[in-house]
């Protein structure tokens, strides 16, 4: 009785009621390739919910009269099925899968053109309406639309059918088979899905129009000063209807306060079954010019209104008013001035632990703050375009984007298919990703792919095309085919020495001293990748692979690698000395993630698949100048009793005194004698001793074992953290990583949620092996169970994640958190409540979700149902069989790799 009572008492302590929660706001989505406008006559409405779905092959399921009581209810985004934390090696599915929706059209929709906007179905697809086949797709990364305005049946109900198959195929890209990939294509309607309502008189879609440089709304700017800035809009607007229309069509440029910078009224007719282009110029005085550390965005709406003056339709931009110049050897320049330090960032895939690619718009949001966070600046696309969501949220955060086209070391020679649906590729990322102002450059290429000598031309001026105007820039591999048509090349670091080691000795003289050599390249440079630090393209060791779980010395020796280390490679010191004319790099790669072709994640990420970050994390973050962020300082030692006696410290203060066990005090500065990084690491050496600490617990003086670091700023303490021992543990803690962003109602979103274990001080115990069970009330579910060991998870670096998905009812949400295993001393439960908020989008389904989706069985090898000694030899000689293919893959990165170095 005393213990449970003891517990009971607890519980009640460490619940954490999220009051506060109810009172922020989502971000604002684009929807189906537009921001809203109210009352314009556009409606846009959640198409997310209630999908039948079946993984496999089955006949008839395209008919509408197709029985499919018995398959569970799912919601999009969706993956296929959940995956374990660690997926990588192909244990993902690849096969057929089937989505059926059952859906009434709400009457004051009737009348309306109507369209179902698929923001991407990973591989190939088709989509049927009540039995009729509308479209086949293939590609897994760009939207399509489809008109269903004469299809749909009225006052009935509707079947909308969806086959998607993620099996290999060479005749699209990416085209590589899953198991010679070095990412994983995982599955299904994996992004979102939006029905859109308008009247018959309407701005195109410009991914639907299919125009060069033209459909939809097509911004730019020219003639840009600190005093004005002429914003230049290209509209496409169709009336489908079969009579002509006097129309006028207003421009409102508004800024964060919703007043009217910029207006302009037109007048136009547009005949019956027909389609207008409108240019128009909106001047602009003293204009709020967007860059990363000042990301101001402008709202750009077109209304249309009819010969009575009411809005017919109306769309709206966010947008950057900014001008960029890659100006070869003078560098980088935004807004007519020379960048301030290097464009320095992550590469990053879009997979996410157990649910794959299936990320909510509020996790695509969340990867973007975190990366924001860590100081990243620019953001490179691995290796195909980026989810809507991150896209708008780089635009407000303040991220330069690379967009990238899908493709990862293959080409088809045989299929001219392949091909032609690469540049519609290219096509189509440039038509949907314009207008944004975070989009730096445009990287059509295949990556790390020999393909044709025309290619690289081709594309190069498609891009063009697509995109006539200044601020369209194209990058390419310094040794790749055609990389002479390329605006701005990929490359490393090329010093005029090449015996020297690309990083001096910390010893050594300052890096200024080194001579660059680019030779007669008068283009700007920037490192595509950088960090990775493999053995060979085979075993994967690496300093710089490092899971989080490792712990405290393999995640320093990962920050240090990242950092100025003398291992010959391209790192955060070796790009920072450069010239202006090298501009900046991207880090190989922002997160942990899954791998097709290797039995290993990707552990190189300074987060892991659950975005938790590592002590590169912070070193990453501490590289911010402190006059453009917060001043920051973070302690990268554990005081266990396994820690270095030498202390490192992150910080981007001009200096840290580090006081260790309340006695011992030390000053250090940066380093700039030997570094050019904006804040090189701070080792604190031989200061740390765990007999010292045991001594003074021994006397019962506990309270002095602690390490501080104080950073300064111009001789005065700014910032501090304190790092002390673990002591027993007595509890578990919850913690809500949402980053400010609120939980939706709409039943597709969630959030993350992080058990610790933690002593009655709340130090977080790192040196620990538990396990801990989740249990949630009210209107949420947990993602997955112990079929992926989601439920109950394993206690990993002293945290424990488990992803809670809101219902379509908004409410409160109860999480609980308790040992597997409990006993007289083990930790206390813990729960905490969170307030899931209401949708702002109404949502349009027949049924809700009945049921979780589970780890995927894979497809048998065939239908003869084999005994399990042939299926298992079969097995190992399929793996043989890869075995020769992932030569294939070493041989080419080894290529890629040699190539760099000729220099």
């Amino acid at each position: 009785m005393y213990k449970l009572a003891i517990q009971f008492i607890c519980l009640i302590l460490v619940n954490v009621t999220l009051n506060a929660q109810a009172l922020l706001k989502s971000p604002e989505y684009s929807k189906a390739g537009f921001f809203e406008v109210p009352n314009s006559g556009r409606q846009v409405y959640d198409f997310n919910v209630g999908w039948r779905f079946y993984k496999g092959v089955i006949e008839r399921a395209e008919l509408s009269d197709f029985d499919d009581s018995t398959w569970n209810v799912v919601n999009t985004p969706h993956g296929l099925e959940l995956n374990a934390s660690e997926a990588s090696g192909s244990t993902n599915y690849q096969g057929e899968a089937w989505y059926r929706k059952h859906f009434t059209i709400p009457k004051n929709l009737l009348g309306k053109k109507l369209t179902i906007h698929f923001e991407a179905i990973m591989g190939k697809s088709k989509v049927w309406l009540n039995g009729e086949l509308l479209t086949t797709h293939y590609g897994g990364y760009l939207p399509f639309s489809i008109d269903i305005t004469n299809k749909v049946l009225k006052d009935k109900e509707n079947v909308l059918a969806v086959w998607a198959d993620n099996s290999d195929d060479p005749n699209y890209p990416p085209g590589k088979s899953q198991t010679v990939l070095d990412f994983s294509y995982f599955g299904g309607i994996y992004r979102d899905v939006w029905l859109l309502a308008t009247n018959n008189v309407y701005v195109t879609n410009p991914n639907t129009a299919n125009k060069v440089a033209g459909g939809g709304l097509f911004v730019r700017y020219e003639n840009l000063t600190k005093k004005s800035v002429e914003v230049i809009t290209k509209t496409d607007i169709s009336n489908d209807s079969k009579k002509s229309f006097d129309i006028s069509i207003t421009y409102n440029l508004k800024d964060d306060d919703n007043n009217i910078v910029a207006t302009k009224t037109i007048s136009e007719t547009i005949k019956a079954r027909s389609n207008i282009q409108v240019e128009q110029i909106l001047l602009v005085k003293t204009p709020k010019l967007w860059s990363p550390k000042s990301p101001f965005l402008y709202n750009l709406e077109v209304l249309i209104q009819n010969q009575n003056q009411n809005i017919i339709d109306g769309v709206r931009q966010k947008i950057g008013i900014r001008k960029i110049e890659f100006r070869g050897k003078e560098g980088f320049y935004l807004n007519n001035e020379p960048y301030d330090g290097k464009l320095m960032g992550v590469n990053r895939h879009q997979d996410y632990a157990y649910v794959g690619n299936a990320l909510p718009n509020s996790g695509q949001w969340r990867d973007a703050l975190i990366l924001k966070e860590a100081g990243s600046e620019i953001i490179r696309a691995a290796h195909y375009p980026a989810d809507p969501a991150f896209m708008d949220a780089c635009d407000v955060l303040g991220l330069f984007f690379i967009v990238a086209t899908p493709g990862w070391q293959f080409w088809n020679d045989d299929n001219t298919q392949f091909q032609e649906l690469v540049y519609q590729d290219i096509r189509n990322m440039v038509r949907r990703d314009r207008n944004h102002a975070s989009v730096i450059l445009w990287e059509p290429i295949l990556n790390e792919t020999h393909y044709p000598d025309y290619f690289a031309e081709t594309v190069h001026n498609i891009v063009h095309e697509e995109y006539p105007y200044p601020g369209a820039y194209t990058a390419c591999d310094s040794r790749a085919k055609g990389m002479e048509y390329f605006d701005v090349i990929y490359d490393h670091p090329r010093y005029a020495d090449k015996f020297k080691v690309w990083m001096p000795d910390p010893k050594g003289k300052n890096t200024s001293k080194i001579k660059f050599d680019y030779g007669a390249e008068n283009r700007s440079i920037f490192t595509r990748e950088w960090g990775d630090n493999v053995d060979d393209w085979n075993a994967h060791n690496s300093s710089s692979r490092v899971a989080r779980n490792w712990g405290e010395s393999p995640q320093l020796i990962q920050a240090h690698h990242y950092a100025n280390t003398a291992y010959r490679f391209t790192n955060w010191e070796s790009i920072s000395s450069t010239p202006a004319q090298h501009v900046g790099g991207a880090l190989w790669h922002a997160f942990d993630h899954q791998r097709g072709y290797h039995p290993d994640p990707f552990y190189g990420g300074i987060a892991d698949v659950f975005r938790q970050p590592k002590y590169s994390y912070y070193l990453f973050n501490a590289q911010r100048k402190a006059k453009d962020s917060e001043p920051m300082v973070y302690i990268a030692h554990e005081m266990s009793p396994f820690s270095s006696k030498d202390v490192t410290v992150y910080s981007n203060c001009d200096e840290v005194r580090l006081i260790v066990l309340q006695k011992d005090t030390i000053t250090m500065k940066h380093d700039r004698e030997t570094f050019n990084m904006p804040n090189p690491i701070m080792v604190f050496e031989d200061v740390y001793d765990f007999m010292e600490v045991k001594s003074l617990y021994r006397k019962k003086r506990h309270a002095e074992t602690t390490i501080v670091a104080e950073g300064i700023i111009d001789g005065k303490v700014v910032v501090s953290a304190t790092k002390m021992p673990t002591n027993r543990i007595t509890r578990i803690k919850l913690e809500l990583a949402d980053y400010g962003i609120p939980l939706t109602a709409n039943g597709s979103d969630f959030v993350p949620v992080i058990a610790s274990i933690v002593d009655d001080n709340g130090n977080v115990k790192r040196l620990t092996e538990n396990h801990i069970k989740f249990e949630v009330e009210g209107e949420g579910t947990i993602i997955g169970d112990s079929d992926i060991m989601a439920n109950p998870r394993t206690v990993e670096w002293g945290t424990a994640p488990v992803l809670i998905r809101a219902t379509e009812q908004s409410g409160t949400i109860v999480v609980k958190a308790s040992m597997v295993h409990e006993g007289v001393h083990t930790p206390m439960a813990a729960k905490i409540t969170i307030n899931s908020i209401p949708t702002n989008t109404p949502l349009i389904f027949d049924e809700k979700t009945n049921t979780s989706y589970k780890k995927a069985v894979s497809k048998p090898i065939d239908s003869n149902n084999q005994d399990s000694t042939l299926k298992q030899k079969v097995l190992e000689l399929e793996k043989e069989l890869n075995q020769y293919k992932l030569k294939e893959v070493q041989k080419q990165q080894e290529e890629f790799e040699n190539e760099s170095k000729k220099n």
